[in-house]
C-alpha cells in the first residue's frame, strides 16, 4: 500500500511545494486514508475500461487510485478549481506512470465544462457533499454528464474520535464553525451532508445507498502515521481559536504540539478513529 504506480509514497514528497500547507497536508495525511478510500472505491465495482471523472480531485491522488480500479484501458479525468493542485496533479500523475490513462481539467462543479453524458461514473470525495447552498442542483449537475446507469458517488467526513481523554474537548473543538463547516447557524437541516440520500433521491437517481467506512489507528504508531495523523487533527480543526476558550485553545496547543509532555500522540495505549460516508446512486437508464 505504499506506493502509486511507478511512484513510492515518500517520493511524491519532492513534488509537493513545502509552502503550500493544505496540499501538504493532503500528502501527509493520505497513509492514515487510503485503505479506506480504496474500500469506497471496491464499493462502486467500477467497470473495467470506464471513463470517470475525479470531481475535487485535489492533487490526484485519488485519482491515480481511481485509475487503478478502471484499469489500464480506463480512464480518469481529475477536475478542481485550484491551478495550483490541478498542476501537482499532472506532475504527480506524469511521474508515477499515470500520464496516459488520467488528466486534469479547471472548472467547478456547479457547472461542469463537460458535455451531456461524458463520463460513465463520478467520484466526489470531501468536495461535492460539502457545497451543501444547492445540494440537489448540484446533484442533478453531476449527474447531467453521466451516461445512463452510471454512477454518481459523494463522500464527505462524518465522525471521528482522535483526542482520547478528552472528550469534552473534543465535543467544544466539533461545535466551533470549522468543526461544523459547512453546516453554519440557521441553515436548513436538509442541506446537511448527511442527508444526502435525500438529495439524490430529489434529484432522480435509483438505487441510492449509503455506506460508512472506517479508519482506526493503535499505539504504537509508525512515523508516517504519527505525521498523518496530526495533519489530519490539524485539517479537521483549523482556525478554532476564537470559538474557543483561553483554557482550551492552550490545552489544543499542547495536545497537538510533539515537543510538549502532552502531547496526544504520545499517549500510551493510544487509539483513534474516524469515519467518512460513501453516497451513491445511478443515473436512470
Amino acid at each position: 500500500m505504499s506506493g502509486y504506480g511507478d511512484l513510492d509514497w515518500r517520493d511524491i514528497a519532492p513534488l509537493i511545494p513545502r509552502t503550500d500547507d493544505y496540499a501538504w497536508k493532503l500528502y501527509e495525511s493520505d497513509p492514515l486514508r487510503r485503505s479506506y478510500i480504496l474500500a469506497a472505491i471496491a464499493c462502486l465495482r467500477l467497470p473495467e475500461g470506464s471513463r470517470g471523472l475525479d470531481a475535487g480531485c485535489g492533487i490526484g491522488l485519488q485519482t491515480m487510485l481511481l485509475a487503478d480500479a478502471v484499469g489500464p484501458r480506463g480512464h480518469v479525468t481529475g477536475l478542481d478549481i485550484s491551478r495550483t493542485f490541478l498542476d501537482l496533479g499532472r506532475a504527480i500523475a506524469s511521474k508515477a506512470g499515470y500520464a496516459q490513462r488520467t488528466d486534469f481539467n479547471e472548472g467547478d462543479i456547479y457547472g461542469l465544462p463537460f458535455s451531456d453524458k461524458t463520463f460513465d461514473w463520478i467520484w466526489s470525495a470531501d468536495c461535492a457533499g460539502y457545497q451543501t447552498n444547492r445540494p440537489q442542483e448540484l446533484i442533478k449537475e453531476l449527474a447531467r454528464v453521466v451516461k445512463p446507469g452510471g454512477i454518481v458517488s459523494i463522500m464527505v467526513w462524518s465522525s471521528q474520535l482522535l483526542l482520547p481523554g478528552y472528550p469534552l474537548l473534543e465535543a467544544r473543538l466539533n461545535a466551533t464553525a470549522s468543526g461544523v463547516a459547512p453546516f453554519t447557524r440557521g441553515m436548513s437541516p436538509d442541506k446537511h451532508c448527511m442527508r444526502a440520500l435525500g438529495w439524490f433521491e430529489s434529484a432522480g437517481l435509483e438505487q441510492s445507498t449509503a455506506h460508512s467506512l472506517m479508519g482506526e489507528f493503535q499505539a504504537p504508531l509508525q512515523e508516517e502515521v504519527r505525521t498523518a495523523l496530526l495533519a489530519l487533527i490539524e485539517m479537521r480543526w483549523p482556525n478554532v481559536k476564537q470559538d474557543l476558550t483561553t483554557e482550551d485553545w492552550e490545552l489544543f496547543q499542547r495536545l497537538c504540539d510533539p515537543a510538549s509532555p502532552d502531547f496526544v500522540l504520545d499517549v500510551p495505549g493510544y487509539y483513534a478513529f474516524f469515519t467518512e460516508t460513501i453516497f451513491y446512486g445511478r443515473v436512470p437508464a
